[in-house]
């Protein structure tokens, strides 16, 4: 199992991973709504701007800091 920095110090499994996308589309924005209603969204922002919505396998959703071109670059990393 591969774990990959989100920012902060927060980490998340690189096999968990569906997509990484940008919170600027409505879908993506009701996506993240309806995850945080339910109860399935993890906000590892610390307080900062959501840059990137990471969908989890788990129908979870992580808010993330960092922008979805790093958090893709990091899971290319070996």
């Amino acid at each position: 199992m591969k774990l990959i920095n989100i920012g902060y110090g927060n980490m998340v499994s690189s096999l968990k991973i569906v997509a990484v996308v940008s919170p600027d589309a409505a879908p993506v924005k009701r996506m993240a709504q309806e995850a945080k209603a339910k109860g399935l969204a993890v906000d590892a922002t610390c307080g900062r701007k959501c840059k990137s919505v990471i969908v989890m396998d788990s129908d979870h959703i992580v808010l993330s800091a960092l922008s979805p071109e790093a958090i893709g670059n990091r899971t290319e990393e070996d």
